[in-house]
């Protein structure tokens, strides 16, 4: 998936359930995070950077959704832990992972193993991809989203 790419179709199966949908991104700004696995340090650090700034998120009038590997169940419970404010899509095939091409070789020492590369991208109510960010660092990574999502409003 690159900038200017429209999002192919897709439906896939939220933390509580509920099904959201490419259709149901239309009509608004959205950014779509891909972490590799709930409960671990560098993801719980990305979600609850999300969730802490939520509100300068939603101010600017963005939706945001959380993607990883793991069950609805594991979700659940992440979102439980952490007071999470956002929805997270349980991809267990990793058929999201593979349309946003997210998927890569990682290694852990000195195993090499397929695995989900922490990305993120912002998407148009046209479902365009306006940004996107690879191989992200969770540090300060909120505050690029929000600067470049402020810099977009700016323009329109």
């Amino acid at each position: 998936m690159e900038i200017g790419d429209i999002i192919p179709a897709f439906s896939a199966t939220a933390d509580d359930g509920s099904t959201i949908s490419s259709e149901s991104l239309r009509n608004k700004l959205n950014v779509i995070y891909f972490y590799p696995k709930d409960n671990t340090s560098g993801c719980t650090q990305e979600a609850c950077d999300f969730r802490d700034n939520m509100v300068r998120i939603s101010g600017l009038g963005v939706n945001l959704i959380g993607v990883s590997p793991d069950s609805v169940k594991s979700h659940s419970g992440f979102i439980q832990k952490y007071g999470l404010n956002f929805k997270l899509i349980a991809d267990v095939n990793k058929d999201l992972c593979n349309l946003f091409s997210v998927m890569g070789e990682k290694s852990l020492y000195g195993r090499k193993y397929m695995g989900v590369i922490r990305s993120t991208f912002l998407i148009n109510s046209e479902l365009e991809v306006l940004y996107k960010w690879t191989k992200v660092k969770v540090s300060g990574h909120v505050d690029e989203i929000i600067s470049k999502i402020q810099e977009i409003n700016k323009n329109d």
